[in-house]
């Protein structure tokens, strides 16, 4: 077995290096959550290919992928409306790898600072009254 194969256990290194990853779990299966939000996960749904990474990014950036390399990057029509590429682990690249987790941890807390910015517009709408 080459030494430089991906694996789950290169998935979990990069993304642990990110800033609020923790390991957790989504459908029963590992995952990494950046403020809750999921980041990525092995793929479980059946239609998607065996030792498959799914990882949350825009939907522009992931017709982009999907286009640039379609023998790393996948869809399934399962996965067709959630914010989501499919990732054949056998076939990524290590940097393409860190890169593509760099990005959906930007998409993962775009998401989450603009749901605390919503919240505290609301409090203090709520504190004028």
């Amino acid at each position: 077995m080459p030494k430089n194969k991906i694996d789950f256990d290169t998935v979990r290194t990069i993304a642990l290096g990110l800033a609020d990853v923790d390991e957790s779990t989504m459908y029963g299966s590992p995952a990494f959550k950046v403020r809750g939000e999921l980041l990525t996960c092995i793929a479980t749904n059946k239609s998607a290919e065996p030792d498959t990474l799914a990882v949350r990014i825009d939907f522009d950036r992931r017709a982009e992928l999907l286009a640039e390399a379609p023998e790393v990057y996948y869809l399934t029509d399962h996965y067709v409306n959630y914010p989501v590429v499919l990732v054949r682990l056998s076939r990524i690249q290590l940097d393409a790898l860190r890169d593509l987790l760099g990005m959906a941890w930007r998409f993962a807390t775009a998401k989450t600072l603009a749901r605390k910015r919503t919240v505290r517009k609301q409090k203090a709408t709520r504190s004028r009254k």
